[in-house]
């Protein structure tokens, strides 16, 4: 959330095999997509994004 990674990047980080995966398993877990649950995280640290 601190920079700008890819759903790609991340995946490798924390050891799934793709970034379809990923993004897979983060929506069934958080209900959201990475970058549109990132995009509303970021939003009150820069003032932009809906949430």
């Amino acid at each position: 959330m601190a920079g700008n990674t890819t759903a790609a990047l991340v995946a490798e980080a924390v050891g799934c095999a793709s970034a379809t995966q990923f993004n897979r398993e983060y929506r069934r877990t958080y209900g959201l997509p990475p970058a549109q649950d990132a995009s509303r995280l970021r939003g009150p640290l820069t003032g932009r994004g809906r949430g």
